[in-house]
């Protein structure tokens, strides 16, 4: 299969990583620049469609000088220290507290591994090498990565991730949004929340809906997958779908903690969801690879949960 490359925006190319070997699933970006960057690179499944996509677009061994990722998780990240063996000059940067974790994998994958299981784990995203720690920058809110001509700027963008960040593009005004504003394949006007556990938290979630809504000109770059130019319509269907979601898994959780259960419910809000947002059949397995009803339903319960135990903390300490 050869390398599939597109514009989405003026210096901005979309690389197909082919991600569980399917086509528009994720995406890394190429910024052009007098030192060139990807933003995001997909699993290590994903290296060499991504380094086919580079080679179409003319970046060489020694030309590439950034990798970028909005978060760690490995349809993100989790090719990092593979291309860092094909690209020796370019640096990496990641968010601070995703920093450790790009330079000993192992706490990371076997998070992944317990959500995942391990045929699924080896399937999807294949082994994970670790990244030169002498190699990784950290950025915090608000940091510049300087690409010469262009720069990125960095905005925490947690719910999703503790360890995720949009990134502002200096010369457009594009925002790539990670997973902050969910998955939304191209061609399909439907959108589907992720809530991954273990750090899914609602609040935090549309607290960085609306920081991307406020920092976006007309595009905003999806991980998964591509451009949408209605940042106003995605950014409020965002913000409804993950309360929707959210709030489903609360009613539920009062008469049942039966995670199949709660699974049923969820899939019937995905239901829900296309039949409100388009009068076309929609594969719904399509989602599953991205943003599976059963992860989503298990990030929720524990944000749930977590809130329910803080709750119960502070009226303890109240009445103390």
């Amino acid at each position: 299969m050869g390398p599939v490359v597109f514009d989405v925006a003026d210096g901005i190319t979309a690389i197909d990583t082919f991600y569980g070997g399917l086509e528009r699933y994720t995406a890394a970006y190429l910024l052009d620049a007098r030192e060139p960057a990807i933003v995001e690179t997909g699993p290590t499944t994903s290296a060499e469609h991504v380094k086919a996509g580079l080679d179409r677009l003319g970046i060489g061994r020694d030309d590439l000088a950034h990798i970028v990722v909005t978060h760690i998780h490995l349809d993100h990240a989790g090719g990092v220290g593979t291309l860092c063996g094909s690209y020796p000059k370019a640096t990496v940067w990641v968010h601070e507290r995703g920093a450790e974790h790009l330079a000993d994998p192992a706490r990371l994958v076997a998070s992944a591994t317990r959500v995942y299981g391990e045929e699924r784990m080896a399937t999807l995203f294949g082994t994970v090498e670790p990244v030169p720690a002498q190699r990784i920058q950290s950025v915090a809110d608000g940091r510049m990565i300087e690409l010469g001509g262009r720069a990125l700027t960095a905005t925490a963008t947690p719910g999703h991730a503790s360890h995720q960040v949009a990134l502002v593009d200096s010369a457009t005004g594009v925002v790539f949004t990670g997973d902050a504003l969910g998955i939304h394949p191209p061609d399909v006007p439907m959108l589907r929340p992720a809530t991954p556990p273990p750090e899914y938290d609602l609040e935090l979630a549309i607290e960085s809906i609306q920081k991307i809504r406020s920092l976006a000109g007309e595009v905003v770059l999806f991980s998964h997958f591509g451009p949408i130019r209605d940042v106003e319509r995605i950014c409020n269907l965002a913000v409804e779908r993950f309360r929707a979601w959210t709030e489903s898994v609360r009613v539920a959780m009062e008469t049942t903690h039966d995670i199949d259960e709660i699974v049923s419910v969820l899939e019937a809000e995905a239901r829900h969801d296309v039949e409100t947002g388009s009068e076309a059949a929609i594969d719904l397995d399509r989602f599953e690879i991205l943003a599976g009803v059963r992860m989503n339903a298990m990030g929720i319960m524990r944000y749930w949960d977590k809130r329910r135990e803080r709750e119960t903390a502070a009226a303890a300490d109240q009445d103390s």
